[in-house]
């Protein structure tokens, strides 16, 4: 199978492109000028530079493939650089349906986030607006809408490189949010699900919430990150509203570690039953425990 990447030079982008090459699949993806040396493997893809604003690009990706992977993220957005939501989560996936349904090219499967909805955060909205818009094509399509993923990222910031970089290595308390839980969940499980969905007719049509075996306070997860990294850590407890009325003033400064959206959907909560993505993967979904949380003992954590 030929499969067409949008987002394969970050953290989950490049575990797909790994685990699709050794499963022996074709694979073309989209670039940006400058990001080559972020692709994994970038000698066995075909690469096309250029950006998701770009509509010959898009195509060009696109030709001779038979599905689409849209994996384009962002967790912040910086809107002077024009880089938005609107434009990474909505406009640029409407882009690629268009192109794929112009082309031919039927399989559709579309990286979104637990709890999107509208009205919401402009990161949920924006989100969610391109699942509803996918739904409502003749495409084959599978949504999936992971809890927040974790895994080694080569140092990089995802989820627990940044809860340790941010939290547990400074040599201050690490505050603890009450009320927050999450399902992480773990990016060989989230690649999985992928890889397994894109040639299973089953998984045609649906939306599968992507979560972890447990259940995890913000606390519980701050603790495992510190404990698989060798550190102690203690703890002051701070109400997320007081957090927020921070962000209120502060979060557009770059050094500022959240944004008001960001804590709002904290403070929502990020779970899934496990019991989805195993069913995908045919085993037990990975724990955010200290056999997985391994790689943050690499001198690239410390």
């Amino acid at each position: 199978m030929r499969v067409a990447i949008f987002g394969a030079t970050g953290f989950v982008g490049n575990y797909l492109v790994r685990a699709l090459l050794d499963k022996g699949d074709e694979l073309s993806v989209l670039v940006r000028p400058g990001s080559e040396p972020k692709l994994a493997q970038a000698d066995r893809c075909r690469v096309t530079q250029g950006d998701i604003g770009s509509t010959a690009a898009i195509r060009s990706v696109l030709d001779g493939c038979d599905a689409v992977i849209y994996n384009i993220g962002l967790l912040k957005e910086f809107p002077r650089r024009g880089i938005t939501f609107d434009e990474a989560h909505f406009t640029g996936v409407k882009r690629v349906i268009e192109a794929a349904q112009s082309i031919g090219v039927k399989r559709f499967v579309l990286m979104s986030a637990n709890g999107v909805k509208q009205p919401g955060t402009p990161y949920q909205e924006t989100k969610f607006r391109a699942e509803q818009m996918l739904r409502g094509t003749d495409l084959d399509w599978t949504i999936f809408q992971p809890s927040v993923i974790f895994g080694d990222s080569g140092g990089t910031q995802e989820f627990s490189h940044q809860l340790y970089s941010e939290l547990v290595k400074p040599p201050v308390p690490a505050v603890a949010f009450p009320g927050v839980e999450m399902s992480p969940v773990f990016i060989d499980d989230v690649v999985d699900a992928f890889v397994n969905a894109l040639t299973d007719p089953a998984a045609v049509g649906q939306t599968y919430a992507l979560g972890g075996p447990e259940i995890l306070s913000w606390k519980q997860m701050v603790e495992r990150v510190a404990t698989a990294a060798g550190r102690d850590k203690w703890f002051v407890t701070m109400p997320l509203a007081l957090m927020k009325t921070g962000a209120t003033f502060f979060d557009w400064l770059p050094f500022f570690p959240a944004t008001r959206d960001q804590l709002t959907m904290l403070e929502e909560g990020n779970t899934a039953d496990p019991s989805v993505v195993e069913s995908l993967i045919g085993r037990p979904a990975a724990a955010f425990d200290g056999e997985n949380l391994a790689y943050l003992q690499a001198p690239s954590a410390s």
